[in-house]
């Protein structure tokens, strides 16, 4: 009897499937290689989720006009601040995904506004992470005037005045407000919060003394040296190079105290993956120069290199640690 058909391929079938398939990808990858030579042929825009003078605002003005010497193109920085982060990112997500429009946020627009807010879009599907740009240290200062000589006394102040003291941050569930929320949970104490459109009016505030202290994201150093507020502490796991004899929170008893975020570049989904490598390739050469690095130190923070998966990677870290004080606390946007 004659043996039933098979599909079985014949070896020289796989080699023809195999030659196809490797003629395709090689394909792919010119044409990707083209797309990136051609690209970019216009002006890119960088949309900052926060208004001018801010850490992000700072750090992308930094990093755009080097940027756009490199790309041979001009690079345009358009502030949309509001609701975290949230308006520039929806923003960003809606443009076309041709690498002409990025996203300049800090790291909350991934690992914290998913945890406070009904988003119109999800920025881990809708935004494909491209560069990051610094790590961002909070600093814990407070208004000139207050009596408090250290971290300890504020502590002990707060606890003794409940409520009476009152602390800003760049608005609801960005890294100070969340780095003050860590404070009064891991010390026991209350303090009114003081949500502001951003860190720069928190510190003009504070200075002011309409507020008793905050977490500054690197704006206020300059203040800080020139005794205009008081600097207590730093929020992170390490001490600031700027500033070798301030103790970090962890030091002065509240182990573990990390509010760190991770500032950087997002496109829209879909963006041309030789488009997202070159921009990361260009953000990064601009990272490495000493007057970006020192310029980056001076604000407060870290040049932080990544590529794009592991920038992505950050961000899912810490929207689990931010997660669980956020449920903690019963933070909201609002």
């Amino acid at each position: 009897m004659r043996p039933p058909h098979t599909l079985t391929p014949t070896p020289h079938r796989w080699h023809l499937a195999g030659s196809a398939a490797v003629a395709a990808l090689l394909a792919l990858g010119a044409h990707g290689a083209a797309l990136a030579q051609a690209w970019p042929d216009k002006p890119l825009k960088v949309v900052v989720g926060f208004p001018p003078g801010g850490a992000a605002d700072q750090i992308a003005r930094l990093v755009s006009t080097p940027l756009a010497t490199a790309l041979g193109q001009p690079v345009v920085v358009e502030n949309r601040a509001g609701a975290n982060g949230n308006i520039a990112g929806e923003s960003v997500v809606k443009s076309p995904a041709d690498g002409y429009t990025l996203l300049m946020s800090s790291g909350g627009m991934v690992s914290v506004n998913p945890h406070i807010s009904r988003m119109s879009f999800d920025p881990v599907k809708d935004l494909t992470p491209v560069a990051s740009a610094a790590r961002v240290l909070v600093y814990l200062m407070a208004r000139p005037t207050i009596e408090a000589k250290n971290v300890q006394e504020l502590i002990a102040y707060a606890k003794a005045n409940p409520g009476k003291l009152t602390y800003g941050s760049a608005g609801n569930g960005s890294s100070p407000h969340l780095a003050g929320e860590m404070l009064k949970s891991q010390a026991g104490m209350f303090t009114v919060h003081v949500p502001y459109r951003g860190a720069a009016p928190a510190l003009s505030d504070l200075m002011g003394g309409q507020i008793d202290y905050y977490f500054d994201p690197g704006i206020g150093l300059a203040n800080a040296k020139a005794g205009r507020t008081k600097l207590l502490a730093v929020g992170s796991l390490k001490r600031s190079p700027l500033f070798p004899e301030v103790p970090t929170l962890d030091e002065v008893g509240l182990k573990g105290f990390d509010a760190d975020t991770v500032f950087g570049f997002y496109a829209p989904a879909g963006t041309p993956p030789a488009v997202i490598a070159k921009l990361n390739t260009e953000i990064n050469k601009v990272l490495a120069t000493a007057a970006v690095k020192d310029r980056i130190t001076a604000l407060g923070g870290e040049a932080l290199p990544l590529t794009p998966a592991e920038f992505g990677q950050r961000g899912l870290e810490d929207s689990k640690r931010f997660g669980a004080i956020i449920r903690e606390r019963k933070i909201t946007a609002d």
